[in-house]
């Protein structure tokens, strides 16, 4: 199964066109993300959401911010202006989850201070807070 979890920072502002036939909107932006080994360069996808996700994305989101998407990756064949084909990635967004500031709840501030856990505390790991709703609709029809 296609399921990628990626931690991005977006560098172009997210932007929604919409499909002719039945005006579903359609949202794409572009990402950075860190490289896996020391000395190379960070990489770039572009990201791409249908109908609400779209139109979360265009209200949401902002240039500089800090995501965790959830989705599917695949390669896209694009002409280049010398006539010859390139393949490029390309993330079908599922779900996304800020990071950092925007993932404050609205009640803190950045002023409060909290206490230093105590050693208890730190013998138990945080419980994840995922969606774990499935990617593909239980209507799928692969036999296995």
């Amino acid at each position: 199964m296609n399921h990628c979890v990626l931690e991005v920072e977006v560098i172009d502002a997210p932007t929604v066109r919409y499909t002719q036939d039945n005006q579903t909107p359609i949202g794409e932006m572009t990402v950075r993300f860190d490289a896996l080994r020391d000395g190379d360069p960070p990489g770039e996808l572009k990201v791409v959401g249908w109908g609400n996700l779209a139109q979360e994305l265009q209200s949401k989101v902002q240039v500089g911010q800090r995501l965790m998407l959830e989705g599917r990756l695949r390669m896209n064949t694009v002409p280049r202006q010398d006539g010859m084909k390139e393949k490029k990635a390309e993330f079908t967004l599922a779900r996304m989850h800020p990071i950092g500031a925007a993932a404050t709840p609205p009640n803190a501030t950045s002023k409060s201070v909290a206490p230093p856990p105590s050693p208890a505390a730190k013998a138990e790991p945080e419980a994840a807070n995922w969606n774990a709703a499935p990617l593909v609709p239980d209507t799928d029809e692969i036999p296995f």
